[in-house]
């Protein structure tokens, strides 16, 4: 098949994913693509300007897959190409944490809305992402005057499917290190966005009070820093000292690699990942994971492991702290197993199959 894979956030996890799929699909993959900025732009304005490019370019596809970052409706009023179109949604504003600096209420989850009942399939990268987005629809539904159009939601519902974005896991097994390292103080990795809905404070506050009792431990802060002035951050910097062996955002995969099989645990505190894929990468390189008890994080570590593993009610330094303290016998080749499957090798045949499904069903 020709498939028409419209991105117009091309960055990140959005790029990755992307190109990932051109890679590994045994279809032909073309990319239509514009740059990762203006986010709340390309949620309004992109639809349009793919449409153009779409018809500038002559592109045919058998099969279009779009991302959650477009508005559907308006791309299918405007392109000339009438191939079904399946909607991947890595996240969606209706529900994504609106911080300090965003102020906007429904107006972007609704382009999630209509972009969902404009598609012809909508695919959520996680089951969680797909109860909490059709959970949160008749809340937003309700918030207007009339015609509330409730049961679409039930519409929305019957054409989704849940498809894991796929990862290039196996590519990291080359960076494995020959032996073990030298027996030096735990490293804890963080490698996160440097931002509000990743609650970076309750994860550095954890470090402060294991700090201060004096147990040892390493940290590397590394994610993309998206702010101009990340205090507690800077703060950290300051308080743990020699304790922090990486600070700011690592760009080289072979360093970022070798960085993830050095560290021994992997940590978030995240209010927001509707995945989580930096988790996934973590735990495929043998790091122990302490997460919080929500969000997609229990389908990423084995249910003997959670409770080990995730935390309720922000208690992350209390379980930290029992990890350090070696209170625990974890299978590290168990919890690698268990996200091993979110390789490309199995998810690019899984997502070609529901592209063919599609295709088939027109």
């Amino acid at each position: 098949m020709k498939v028409l894979l419209l991105e117009p956030w091309f960055g990140g996890s959005h790029r990755v994913c992307a190109e990932g799929y051109v890679r590994h699909s045994a279809h032909h993959v073309e990319l239509l693509t514009l740059p990762a900025q203006f986010w709340k732009w390309r949620m309004q304005g992109a639809a349009v300007s793919l449409a153009r490019m779409m018809g500038e370019s002559a592109l045919q596809a058998d099969v279009i897959l779009a991302s959650g970052m477009m508005n559907v409706a308006t791309f299918r009023a405007l392109a000339s190409c009438r191939a079904p179109l399946a909607l991947y949604l890595h996240q969606n504003q209706l529900t994504y944490p609106q911080n300090s600096r965003q102020r906007h209420g429904w107006q972007y989850g609704f382009v999630n809305f209509i972009s969902a009942l404009a598609a012809d399939r909508v695919i959520f990268n996680s089951a969680w992402h797909r109860d909490v987005f059709l959970g949160e629809l008749p809340r937003m539904l309700r918030h207007f005057g009339d015609l509330n159009e409730e049961e679409s939601v039930q519409d929305i519902r019957e054409k989704a499917d849940i498809l894991a974005p796929g990862m290039d896991l196996q590519q990291l097994d080359r960076l494995r290190p020959a032996s073990p390292g030298s027996q030096m103080p735990p490293l804890i990795l963080w490698n996160h966005r440097w931002d509000e809905d990743k609650n970076p404070s309750l994860f550095l506050d954890a470090l402060k009070t294991l700090a201060a009792d004096g147990v040892p431990f390493r940290v590397a802060l590394a994610g993309a820093n998206v702010r101009r002035n990340p205090v507690e951050f800077e703060a950290a910097r300051t308080s743990l000292g020699e304790r922090i062996v990486q600070y700011g955002h690592v760009d080289d995969e072979e360093t970022y690699g070798r960085l993830l099989w050095s560290a021994d645990y992997v940590v978030s505190a995240a209010q927001q990942d509707f995945f989580g894929m930096a988790v996934v990468e973590a735990i495929y390189c043998k790091c122990i994971p302490v997460l919080p008890h929500r969000l997609n994080y229990p389908q990423l570590v084995p249910e003997g492991l959670h409770a080990q593993c995730l935390y309720r009610r922000n208690r992350l330094a209390p379980l930290l702290l029992r990890h350090l303290n070696d209170q625990f016998e974890i299978d590290a080749d168990l919890l690698r197993a268990h996200v091993k499957r979110y390789d490309w090798k199995t998810q690019a045949p899984l997502m070609d199959r529901a592209l063919e499904q599609l295709a088939g069903q027109a």
